[in-house]
């Protein structure tokens, strides 16, 4: 495919993310040159995927392997770049933190180590949908100049990534073990990327794209590495404290995020430990009886609830004592932290119970009895996160930060409540959250609240670190709770033009987003001064983000509450 017929593929998704990469690349110092050498082949390679499996509107290439989303594109491109665009300009942040001597040397190395390992997992990812899609040009009859130029293409954007790669570790490692042992690692976290993205959406058939399946899985892959990580780099301290493992082992992690981290993983892994158990129990068997029935549901249960205990009180806390030194149990550490500060934490928490609350019933009773477009109740809670959210980060962020660890534990135990049907919450979770979904969500899974939750959540984990732009924290509250809610109520009220003839996003709806997005960052940004936060957003630099981000939301089809605030947050760290 040449070039000036790659140019008429070029919609407006793609062209507002290729803005994102320029952005990302043009703020990129030449000490990262491989790093952004190597996300430039990522996204044409990308690019070139997605042409390639969006060209024909009424066949689905992937159909044979399995079921995506229906009526939206692939998403190749966008799920391919967020990640390695976030890391990437996660690096650039880092560069400027150490040369004002607030971030080590060891915590620019491992973020450096995380980068590639979030590389190999999206272009291993890619190589796999490249063989697909090799295979069905295999079985045409005729294989036309196009498909041979991009197998060409494919051969030359592999080569050349390998090939950056090694230069790259190469260069910092020299020749010997720790190189090897790095590629190594690099290249595990490609294989565990493009075999579980195959079982996702093999398992969830029908419940996302492409695109959202591949920022699931390179998602997934960096944290279950990342707590791999952790785990031997307490195993093995005393090897790294006397040189013979690399320095990015010995990373210095905080309580809380050791506490996320833990729960997280646990409660992803649960369901399978579940599974074995109840296929050992033989609960799986069909009763046919009520009163047998009703004792099966009752003993599957019981063991549910007792397995649950048993990973929350005792399982997932010895790992975290392994890898933290707590000094107590952990759980009483959260109690020791929320009542170190007692009238601040139970404020904000009787706060937010009462608020959520009220528009819990309040939103569950108008969902259930009005002709209210189910779509402009959902910006409803868009617009709470920012009456919940923002008073926290601006006078708590710490205590916000295990709140969300905490509602993100509780999501994921009603969700596999809901999906288990567990006696006796099972059908009346599954209920209530029927009220709530879209066309996004299905029967099988439903994941509107946690793309929410996750969107607001993650720039504010992200930027626990060191941060030097005081709006980057904010980026999923802002870009969800105000630009998305405005984009969609001005647009479905007042919008008449279109972006494009088969959507429903307008131009006047999008306008008010990046409008209200940069007024809530002006009466912001001053708020921030007051509590101590230095100034040092550009306004040429957070026109662009928002502009961006408001852009990305009225052009793309996928889930805008999961790409979004990343992108956001990506520009923002610029």
């Amino acid at each position: 495919m040449a070039v000036p017929a790659a140019l008429q593929w070029m919609n407006g998704e793609r062209g507002v993310l290729v803005l994102y990469i320029a952005r990302i690349l043009y703020a990129a110092p030449i000490s990262l040159l491989a790093e952004s050498i190597a996300l430039g082949i990522l996204s044409l390679f990308a690019l070139s995927l997605e042409i390639s499996a969006d060209h024909d509107h009424d066949h689905d290439p992937f159909s044979r392997f399995f079921k995506t989303r229906p009526g939206v594109s692939s998403g190749i491109l966008l799920g391919a770049v967020t990640l390695p665009g976030l890391m990437l300009s996660r690096l650039i942040q880092m560069l400027r933190g150490l040369s004002l001597n607030e971030v080590g040397v060891a915590d620019l190395e491992n973020l450096q180590l995380q980068y590639w390992a979030t590389f190999a997992s999206c272009f291993s990812v890619l190589v796999c949908f490249d063989v697909i899609l090799q295979r069905q040009d295999n079985g045409v009859p005729s294989v036309d100049s196009c498909s041979n130029w991009n197998k060409k293409f494919s051969l030359s954007c592999i080569a050349l990534c390998a090939g950056i790669c090694c230069i790259a570790f190469s260069a910092k490692y020299q020749f010997g073990w720790q190189m090897v042992f790095m590629l190594l690692w690099v290249v595990f976290h490609g294989l565990v990327a493009s075999k579980l993205i195959q079982r996702i959406l093999r398992t969830f058939p029908a419940c996302v794209s492409i695109g959202e399946a591949l920022l699931v899985t390179s998602g997934l892959v960096i944290y279950f590495g990342d707590m791999l990580q952790n785990t031997v780099a307490k195993i093995f301290g005393y090897w790294a404290s006397l040189g013979y493992l690399p320095v990015q082992y010995v990373v210095k992690r905080s309580e809380i995020s050791t506490i996320i981290q833990g729960m997280t993983v646990g409660l992803l892994l649960f369901p399978l430990f579940l599974k074995l158990i109840f296929q050992i129990s033989g609960h799986f068997k069909f009763v046919d009886i009520s009163r047998e029935r009703a004792n099966h549901e009752m003993k599957k249960s019981f063991i549910f609830y007792a397995s649950l205990a048993f990973l929350l009180i005792v399982a997932i806390p010895l790992w975290m004592q392994f890898v933290q030194d707590f000094h107590m149990h952990p759980l009483f550490w959260v109690l020791d932290f929320v009542f170190s500060e007692p009238l601040k934490t139970l404020s904000l928490c009787t706060y937010w119970i009462a608020l959520i609350y009220a528009s819990v019933t309040r939103f569950y009773d108008i969902s259930k009895n009005s002709k209210t477009e189910r779509i402009l109740l959902r910006k409803y809670y868009h617009l709470m996160a920012v009456v919940i959210f923002v008073p926290a980060l601006i006078l708590q962020p710490e205590f916000l930060d295990l709140a969300f660890g905490a509602a993100l534990a509780v999501f994921l135990i009603l969700e596999i409540i809901r999906v288990w049907r567990i006696w006796p919450l099972g059908q009346l979770v599954h209920q209530f959250m029927n009220a709530f979904t879209d066309h996004r969500d299905s029967e099988i899974l439903v994941i509107s609240h946690f793309s929410l939750l996750l969107g607001c959540a993650l720039p504010i984990w992200l930027s626990s670190g060191f941060n030097d732009r005081p709006l980057a924290p904010f980026a999923g509250i802002l870009s969800l709770g105000i630009g998305d809610t405005m984009a969609s109520m001005v647009g479905h009220k007042y919008g008449v033009l279109r972006w494009s003839k088969t959507g429903k996003k307008t131009i006047e709806g999008t306008a008010a987003g990046i409008t209200s997005v940069l007024v809530a960052c002006s009466v912001l940004l001053p708020l921030l001064a007051t509590t101590g936060y230095i100034f040092s957003q550009h306004w040429f630099s957070l026109l662009v983000a928002v502009t961006t981000s408001g852009l990305l939301e009225a052009y793309t089809a996928q889930l805008d509450n999961a790409f979004i605030p990343l992108v956001f947050y990506s520009l923002l760290c610029l």
